[in-house]
């Protein structure tokens, strides 16, 4: 291991901020696939070009980077290896488990003439004609139903973590250049993972692993994020790149307003494009992590704020909130589209989502400290 690597891993002490960065994308992603909600327009995609699912995979590589990092520097690399391989099993378990509860309670809902055309919507629209058919494509990820994209890109990004987190830790910055080139490879060759019969990945994992991988390079180097906090002229520079970022987008948002925008933008920047992770929406996130690591420091007293602990928690907590969050959403949808979908009722089914995924992380919380009580004696 390399010994700067070492010293940062050693050094590294808890910060909320991580797990509040996946809080805010948990709650932001149930928002999110709920269509025709007003509390839509307060989530992260609509500021800029990268969105939750962009803070969602750096932070878990950054996240699964440091605690297997120590644990490779206490245990050895075999043991968080096996480690990761078991996240991975917990991830394709939880992925299974979602999937055909899923499909089914969709299923059941357009065969009771709910909502019909809710099939189609969330991409499973022979469940009924052919369910076993269905079921094994699902359980070989290849079907994607609306809405599990981000959970069943999580998974081969998760597999590859081994290999990247054995380069991270003894040459980073080669294992970087090597996700990076792998990155420009899949968007110049167009890779990517299939769907049945002809469809691809909404998220490239091919493309998606530098995000990962950058999360951990960040983690186990540690210096190159405080030498660049000490180069000042970088935040006028950052923040510029945020306003021109909202000033696109925002535009975006009305045709009268797009019409003026030059057409080299309208060309080159496309704010859906995210199955390949465009290079705008990467540069645009490390801005936006870039000043946020500035202003809200580690031991920032903001991060105590009660409600700001809710948030924390869904972090901390986050398979089993994003689990919730993907039937909460589902529900929410089927409210709006079978009542009156009125502004009043859509802020009261985000708010009812907010408060069942805080309900689910602190259960989950309380559950593991009765299941080892003399490690949550230790922590107090």
């Amino acid at each position: 291991m390399k010994p700067s690597v070492k010293a940062n891993l050693a050094a590294f002490h808890h910060d909320a901020r991580l797990y509040l960065a996946l809080g805010i994308a948990n709650w932001s992603i149930f928002v999110d696939h709920i269509p025709n909600n007003i509390a839509n327009l307060l989530t992260l995609r609509n500021f800029g070009f990268s969105g939750a699912a962009d803070l969602f995979v750096f932070v878990v590589g950054y996240g699964v980077a440091i605690i297997h990092g120590r644990m490779a520097l206490e245990r050895g690399y075999l043991v968080a290896a096996t480690r990761i391989f078991r996240r991975v099993w917990r991830l394709y378990a939880a992925y299974v488990v979602l999937f055909v509860i899923y499909i089914d309670a969709i299923a059941y809902v357009a065969s009771q003439s709910m909502a019909p055309d809710i099939i189609h919507e969330y991409n499973i629209s022979g469940i009924i004609e052919h369910p076993l058919r269905i079921l094994v494509r699902g359980l070989l990820l290849q079907e994607e139903p609306l809405n599990l994209d981000l959970l069943q890109l999580m998974i081969p990004l998760m597999a590859f973590f081994p290999l990247a987190l054995w380069g991270l830790l003894r040459r980073p910055n080669l294992t970087l250049a090597a996700s990076i080139a792998l990155y420009l490879a899949a968007r110049w060759f167009d890779w990517n993972f299939h769907v049945y019969p002809d469809q691809e990945w909404t998220f490239n994992p091919l493309c998606w692993q530098m995000m990962m991988v950058l999360g951990g390079w960040f983690a186990v180097t540690g210096a190159p994020g405080r030498a660049l906090q000490g180069m000042a002229w970088l935040r006028p520079l950052a923040g510029a790149y945020l306003v021109f970022a909202l000033v696109v987008t925002l535009m975006r948002h009305s045709p009268a307003l797009s019409a003026h925008l030059p057409d080299i933008i309208v060309n080159s920047i496309t704010p859906t494009d995210r199955e390949n992770l465009a290079p705008y929406r990467v540069v645009h996130f490390l801005a936006l992590a870039f000043l946020a690591n500035h202003f809200i420091p580690a031991d920032h007293p903001g991060l105590q704020w009660k409600p700001l602990q809710m948030v924390i928690r869904c972090g901390e907590e986050w398979l089993a909130v994003f689990c919730a969050g993907v039937f909460l959403s589902f529900a929410g949808h089927l409210i709006l589209i079978t009542g009156a979908n009125l502004v009043l009722m859509q802020i009261g089914v985000s708010l009812a989502g907010f408060a069942a995924m805080t309900a689910v992380a602190y259960y989950i919380s309380w559950s593991k400290r009765q299941d080892n009580p003399v490690a949550a004696r230790q922590r107090a």
